[in-house]
C-alpha cells in the first residue's frame, strides 16, 4: 500500500507579499475554555475562575486568560491555512499589548498583514513578520502586535 501525502497548503516564504492581508473565521470563548486553560496553565487567579469575586473587580465578570486569547488567536491564523505544511518555526511574539478584557461569551477574530520578509537561505526559506489585530465581536481591538515566523522556500523541481 501507497502512502498518500496531503497537499501543501500553506504560503511559501517567496509567496508572502508585504501588505497581504487576511481576516480570520470568528470564535466564541466559552465558560469551559477559561476552566480548562486554568487547568493546563495552573493559572487559577480569581479573576478568571471566581464569578463572585469576579463581580468586585474592575471588570465586572469573569475575563479569559491574555494567554488563552493569544492561542486561540494562534489557532484562528493556522486555521486559515497560510501557513500550513511551509511553517518551520514560529519564533517570536513582538510588542504584543493586551488592550481590553475578553469575557465569556465574547467573539474573537484575528486580522493580519504580513510587514516584513527577509530571505534566509541557510535555513532553507526566510522570516515573515505578520502585524496582527485580535478583535472581538463590536470591533474593539482587545489585543495586538507582530509575531515572526520562519517559513520554508518553495522546492526546485
Amino acid at each position: 500500500m501507497q502512502a498518500v501525502k496531503p497537499n501543501k497548503r500553506g504560503l511559501y516564504f517567496e509567496e508572502f507579499e508585504v501588505g497581504t492581508k487576511v481576516i480570520t473565521a470568528g470564535r466564541t470563548v466559552t465558560e469551559s475554555d477559561i476552566v480548562t486553560f486554568a487547568g493546563l496553565s495552573g493559572d487559577y487567579n480569581q479573576i478568571h475562575i471566581d464569578a463572585e469575586f469576579s463581580k468586585t473587580n474592575g471588570f465586572g465578570a469573569r475575563v479569559a486568560h491574555g494567554l488563552l486569547v493569544l492561542s486561540i488567536a494562534s489557532g484562528l491564523v493556522v486555521q486559515t491555512g497560510v501557513m500550513e505544511g511551509t511553517i518551520i518555526a514560529f519564533r517570536e511574539v513582538n510588542n504584543w499589548k493586551f488592550s481590553k478584557p475578553v469575557f465569556i461569551g465574547d467573539t474573537v477574530h484575528v486580522e493580519l498583514e504580513t510587514t516584513e520578509a527577509k530571505a534566509l537561505p541557510r535555513l532553507g526559506g526566510g522570516a515573515i513578520v505578520i502585524e496582527l489585530n485580535v478583535k472581538n465581536q463590536d470591533a474593539e481591538t482587545v489585543m495586538k502586535g507582530t509575531w515572526t515566523a520562519l517559513i520554508t522556500s518553495k522546492p526546485e523541481n
